[in-house]
């Protein structure tokens, strides 16, 4: 993995041309653009042979598209998914810390350019994010969570040890007022988004999927806490009680919503909730799981909901429930991050619609007005890839040319 790279001068200009740009605010494909950046940001978006400063700095991209760099609203970068069940008990603690450096890198490198990892362990994401901005590592702009809390004994906790081992969430929240509390720690030691767990879980044990395991009134307390403080909150949901009330107590973003019905797809749209629905990593689960340790009653209940929140996803869609873009990576491997956007379209997106959940919904959806769209005052955060995104999204899944805040990281064009 190389050394980030050395900042460009800020004043200089790099100017960039391709056969088009997807612009993803109307879907519309422009041919011949040209994007002017300079100090990491878009200066401006125009077409081949406008006029640039002389001595600016030239990349041509013959052939290829040009999108935003990526976005993606689900991802835990501490997570390995070759270490199921209870095999992750061979490594002491800091090995996850390290392995997130590689994860962040092979994130980048398939386009990704901006991540909100929601919930790890000590603090991973919020160290990670700080080394990154501070270029000692490569990665993409990290968005943490730090802890995700939720009830004693539910998804969020620790549920795999007997109680001579007394394993539990720091931040387990109870009651109305412990769910305040929790907020305002995670968010004293890094957190930019709060993420709790309204619903039992797939990964966790003697949790189901669809019970209900914090209260309205407790997600309103964390909610209403949350927004005191500028910060969005993110419940991962599965069950169907567990989402409308996640929904009905202002939560900005529904994760996973495996078992939504009708009357939650309802209140998504009366309440604007964004939904991040992670549909295809199961196919990596269901294949690759038993070996990697992942146990049977886990993966009994990855196949009971894979279905389910699929056609949950087609239903919310066509009724017009707003989407993002989220994998539950490191339930599969990092850098596989876009393998999900061909299932988006599986279950009734178009493609420009998936590629919309993946940028310019996700921007709003993170209160982001600096990522997500190739617009001037944004970073300039590109991706370009060749042949036409906008019909066929699978030429996502191999990016050659990745930049991220002005700076090419990636470029395997051949020559």
């Amino acid at each position: 993995m190389p050394a980030a790279p050395m900042p460009a001068d800020p004043a200089a200009t790099t100017v960039l041309t391709a056969a088009h740009l997807l612009d993803v605010r109307t879907g519309r494909m422009l041919d011949n653009p040209q994007v002017q950046v300079r100090g990491g940001r878009i200066v401006a978006v125009g077409r081949a042979g406008d006029e640039v400063p002389a001595n600016a700095r030239r990349i041509d991209l013959p052939g290829m598209t040009l999108l935003p760099g990526l976005i993606d609203m689900h991802v835990h970068l501490d997570n390995d998914p070759t270490y199921g069940g209870y095999t992750s008990l061979q490594f002491g603690d800091r090995f996850w810390s390290m392995l997130a450096v590689p994860h962040a890198y092979r994130t980048l490198m398939a386009g990704f350019t901006t991540v909100r990892n929601v919930g790890s362990d000590a603090w991973n994401d919020v160290g990670l994010r700080q080394a990154i901005d501070e270029g000692k590592v490569v990665g993409p702009r990290v968005v943490p969570a730090g802890y995700a809390f939720g009830a004693t004994g539910g998804h969020c906790d620790s549920t795999y040890f007997p109680p001579s081992m007394d394993e539990k969430n720091p931040y387990n929240a109870d009651s109305p007022e412990e769910g305040r509390k929790s907020v305002r720690q995670v968010r004293k030691y890094g957190a930019q988004v709060i993420k709790i767990c309204a619903t039992g879980g797939v990964f966790s044990r003697n949790t189901e999927p669809g019970q209900q395991q914090l209260s309205l009134r407790e997600m309103e307390a964390i909610v209403d806490e949350a927004h005191q403080w500028g910060l969005k909150v993110a419940a991962h949901a599965h069950g169907t009680a567990g989402i409308k009330d996640a929904i009905r107590a202002g939560v900005d973003t529904i994760e996973h919503a495996s078992l939504i019905d009708d009357e939650g797809i309802r209140l998504a749209k009366q309440h604007g909730a964004w939904l991040s629905m992670d549909i295809y990593n199961t196919e990596y689960t269901q294949s690759e799981g038993k070996k990697n340790g992942v146990l049977e009653d886990n993966l009994r209940k990855d196949r009971e909901v894979a279905d389910l929140q699929r056609e949950g996803f087609r239903r919310a869609h066509a009724a017009g429930v707003k989407m993002v873009y989220g994998t539950d990576a490191g339930v599969y491997p990092h850098g596989g991050n876009a393998r999900q956007l061909n299932w988006m379209v599986r279950y009734g997106m178009t493609p420009v619609q998936a590629i919309q959940a993946a940028t310019v919904n996700a921007s709003q959806a993170l209160g982001r007005d600096d990522v997500g769209v190739i617009e001037a005052g944004r970073f300039a955060d590109l991706v370009a890839v060749p042949g036409d995104p906008a019909a066929d999204v699978t030429v996502l899944e191999s990016v050659p040319f990745v930049m991220k805040g002005g700076e090419v990281v990636k470029d395997t064009r051949a020559p």
